[in-house]
């Protein structure tokens, strides 16, 4: 067998694999959206770091649970999970700079607190586009009455 046909068959593997990655990456995204209610949101993974430490991600409402995903991972199980009675709005800023060069274009910054572990001093920071903010506030103010904290 000559030396380049197993050259060839190495390529070809090394091919395939790269495209299975990618075939899952997007049978995971189309499996989130199929859930319902996802929506294109960065969270801060890291305060402390310079560049503001962000990750590109998708979010969806899942009954009283917000989830939000890494965009490029490939676990099925949510990174950051907030229950919606648990979860407070403190405030809405536009990024940074920094922070800009490393969101979407047009995303918002919305600094939240609740019961669960997270960030320094219980806080998230999730940056998203004015639309889906809006959704999202409206999400935390439509809680069955008597459980839901005002998101302000």
């Amino acid at each position: 067998m000559p030396a380049w046909l197993g050259v060839l068959e190495a390529v070809v593997a090394a091919l395939v694999l790269v495209v299975l990655a990618i075939l899952l990456l997007a049978v995971r995204r189309r499996w989130l959206a199929r859930q319902g209610g996802t929506f294109e949101c960065s969270a801060r993974l890291r305060a402390s770091h310079p560049s503001g430490g962000w990750a590109l991600g998708v979010a969806r409402y899942n009954g009283e649970m917000l989830e939000w995903f890494r965009f490029f991972s490939y676990a099925f199980r949510p990174r950051l999970s907030l229950r919606r009675t648990d979860v407070r709005v403190l405030e809405s800023r536009d990024p940074d700079p920094v922070e800009a060069l490393a969101l979407y274009e047009g995303q918002r910054v919305l600094t939240l607190t609740g019961r669960e572990p997270a960030g320094p001093a219980g806080r998230w920071e999730l940056a998203m586009d004015p639309d889906s903010m809006t959704g999202l506030l409206a999400w935390l103010e439509a809680a069955p009455p008597g459980l839901a904290p005002s998101p302000y």
